[in-house]
């Protein structure tokens, strides 16, 4: 009778422990799902600002252009045709105005070099 009562007692605090065992599996299970959940929206949100950081970026890349130079806007261009110097189009730099024009829109000047057509009309007459 006793070897019995000791097996119940057994069995009971057996049958205790398992559900405790499956009580806090079940809590930590329900603890696990919540925090995949808040991993889930941490990532989320990290690649939220992670765009709106490279939008800002992009903005202010746009913002810091540098200022273009007053003669000419694009160097690659003749200041008054605007040809696009190649291989068999020269640039040449005008001493007067420092602007660059092409063989076209230049006048050589001598030993001085060559200056653009708007500076050599505008220079004073020399006497010959």
């Amino acid at each position: 009778a006793r070897a019995r009562q000791d097996g119940e007692r057994w069995a009971s605090a057996l049958q205790r422990a398992q559900r405790e065992a499956l009580e806090r599996e079940a809590t930590c299970g329900a603890e696990q799902a919540r925090q995949q959940e808040l991993i889930r929206d941490m990532k989320g949100r990290l690649l939220e600002l992670l765009r709106e950081k490279d939008a800002l970026w992009q903005k202010t890349e746009g913002i810091d252009a540098p200022m273009p130079r007053p003669v000419p806007h694009d160097a690659g261009l003749c200041a008054r045709c605007h040809k696009d110097f190649r291989l068999l189009s020269r640039r040449y730099n005008c001493r007067l105005c420092q602007g660059k024009v092409c063989h076209a829109c230049s006048v050589d000047v001598g030993k001085q070099g060559r200056c653009c057509l708007l500076c050599y009309q505008q220079r004073p007459s020399q006497a010959t």
